[in-house]
């Protein structure tokens, strides 16, 4: 039987790399962290072949001691961290001290650094783990680390490698979130030589927009709304997608912990519950969320790549997200204007001419019985317009009406029986009467249903379900929770539980997979929304059936008081199936379209 021995260094920090090393992305992030926790104002990003034939890494921060550059490369040796309470407190976004030992023993790897106040720079060469001699040499103030022929040690590592392009855009998508988290940090990115992004310095948090337009594009500034909120301990800031600007893929989204991109399925579920309301099956929102609270309540010590985080109240933390996000969703009524956006420009306006087209299988609900539209909404305040009358045909004046121009401005018309045309201060609107109508139903059955509480019924045969036994422990952990959503569920057995009443709007639904939802949502965030969320796909159904249906002829007033609603409206800019209810046409939009001025 063999003998126990221990690893030589070089294998050790190859296992090690193994952990933290997946691909070329993950040494560019490593020493880009190294260059920002270095106070760096200006990092330099030189990639070859993907990374895999070169990495060099330029900085202008604080350098390396000439006595610790040797120190550098050995495992477990950092300046950031000297106790185990430093480590339940880490301010810095690299504190292992395994990243360069790692890098070096897979690679041909260089160090070359000077502090400021040093006369010359000193340099560091090491080859597949075995450092050479340390060595005087000239460099400006701050480090350069190279490194060359990754994994060409480890050929069985170097074969997991994928094509140029896609190794590339792996690095390109992590500077881009790293340039979002640092918007006081210039970063400069070139590929084989050619320069591909220059993310400039933004001095001031009035220009860390302009950091967040140059990376993801101006389009995602236009379509976001700006997030503010602080309680509790925490801090939210940052930009969320409209519902109408959602993404086939989740390739926008960007959540960082104390300046710190993370993974995490707390915040995931908070933010896909925010959306639950607004936003179609299938498709994903775009966001840019920078979360700040004590280093003590976070853990990042989780995984070797510091991907992920674990929150020490993960329920406040879930709770503070879902509400904060919530609210700044609710608050997109129809006719208000997106952040950053000239005052001619809506925050729908712009979608018609910068790539937004609707969402693929959307359909407008034309089998809606007719409502008494009139009367859901009211008499308009308003005596009437400078239009056709679409019911009589008589020409009516837009003088007559009294008071300031509002956001969604004065109906004029109605288009082949399912859009509004109105006017307002900027230019053209134009509504989707059905989806409009739809919200606002919708949000009016929601306001009544929870005014009334959760009613609740009795199952006239109650309903034994198998569980695990963790399950069936979670709903005597849970019972009160159960009750608050209108659920009766005990536990009948090591391994069963039984439902003896359901909420009355659930009364159809399939109660079984429900109460399984929920326990695992209580199991792992302590809380759920699942009841709520299904109660309100049926309300959605509802709204759906009793709004206003195509080709239905309206009257001024009738269409004046829609665009009123939607202006006092929750969430009123897309329908409950987050479509957009209204699009802005700005005069000189309208001007571009028939080329005048040219």
């Amino acid at each position: 039987m063999s003998r126990i021995r221990p690893l030589p260094s070089e294998l050790v920090n190859q296992i090690a790399a193994g952990e933290v090393i997946e691909r070329p992305a993950s040494v560019v992030k490593e020493l880009i962290e190294n260059s920002i926790d270095a106070g760096a104002s200006r990092v330099e990003i030189d990639i070859e072949e993907g990374g895999a034939r070169l990495v060099r890494i330029r900085d202008d921060g604080s350098g390396i001691e000439a006595d610790d550059v040797a120190l550098a490369i050995t495992a477990h040796a950092t300046s950031k961290i000297t106790s185990f309470e430093d480590l339940e407190r880490v301010g810095t976004l690299g504190f292992r001290g395994e990243a360069l030992p790692s890098i070096a023993s897979v690679s041909r790897f260089s160090l070359t650094s000077r502090t400021a106040d040093a006369a010359h720079a000193t340099r560091i060469e090491v080859d597949g783990g075995r450092p050479r001699a340390v060595r005087p040499a000239q460099h400006a103030p701050g480090t350069t680390i190279e490194v060359r022929d990754l994994f060409y040690n480890v050929p069985a590592r170097r074969k997991f490698l994928r094509a140029e392009r896609t190794e590339f855009n792996h690095i390109d998508d992590l500077v881009r979130s790293i340039a979002l988290a640092c918007s006081d940090v210039e970063f400069r990115l070139s590929s084989n030589g050619k320069p591909v992004r220059l993310y400039r310095p933004q001095r001031d948090a009035a220009d860390a927009v302009r950091r967040v337009g140059d990376v993801l594009g101006d389009a995602f500034v236009e379509h976001s709304l700006r997030v503010e909120h602080a309680g509790a301990g925490l801090s939210l800031h940052g930009w969320v997608g409209l519902p109408t600007a959602s993404r086939a893929q989740a390739d926008q989204q960007y959540f960082h912990v104390n300046r710190r991109l993370v993974r995490d399925r707390v915040v995931a579920h908070a933010v896909r519950q925010a959306y639950a309301d607004v936003l179609f099956h299938g498709r994903h929102p775009a966001f840019v969320l920078f979360l700040e609270l004590d280093p003590a309540l976070v853990d990042v010590n989780v995984h070797p790549a510091k991907s992920e985080v674990r929150f020490r109240e993960a329920r406040l933390v879930h709770d503070f997200l879902y509400r904060s996000l919530h609210e700044a969703l609710a608050g997109a009524r129809a006719g208000t204007q997106a952040p950053g956006l000239p005052d001619s420009a809506s925050i729908a306006g712009s979608s018609a001419f910068s790539g937004y087209r609707p969402q693929a299988g959307l359909g407008l609900g034309v089998r809606e019985p007719l409502a008494d539209y009139a009367a859901l909404l009211g008499p308009s305040p308003y005596a009437s317009a400078t239009a056709l009358d679409s019911a009589t045909g008589a020409v009516v004046d837009a003088a007559k009406r009294t008071g300031d121009i509002p956001p969604l401005g004065f109906a004029l018309a109605q288009l082949h029986g399912v859009y509004v045309l109105a006017q307002n201060a900027h230019g053209l609107v134009l509504v989707d009467m059905h989806a409009a109508h739809e919200r606002i139903t919708y949000e009016k059955l929601k306001r009544a249903h929870e005014g009334e509480g959760i009613r609740a019924q009795m199952l006239l045969v109650p309903l034994a379900i198998a569980v695990s036994e963790r399950e069936a422990t979670t709903v005597e952990e849970h019972a009160e929770q159960f009750a608050g959503l209108g659920f009766e569920v005990v536990r009948s057995g090591p391994q069963g539980i039984t439902v003896r009443r359901v909420p009355t709007l659930l009364g159809g639904a399939d109660v079984t997979t429900l109460v399984r939802d929920v326990i695992g949502d209580l199991a792992a965030h302590g809380s759920s929304r699942r009841i709520e969320e299904a109660g309100n796909e049926l309300l959605s159904t509802m709204a759906c059936h009793g709004s206003v249906r195509a080709n239905r002829r309206l009257t001024l007033p009738e269409m004046d008081a829609l665009l009123r609603e939607m202006e006092t409206t929750e969430r009123s800019g897309q329908c409950n199936h987050g479509r957009p209810t209204w699009v802005q046409l700005g005069m000189h939009e309208l001007d571009k379209l028939f080329l005048r001025g040219r």
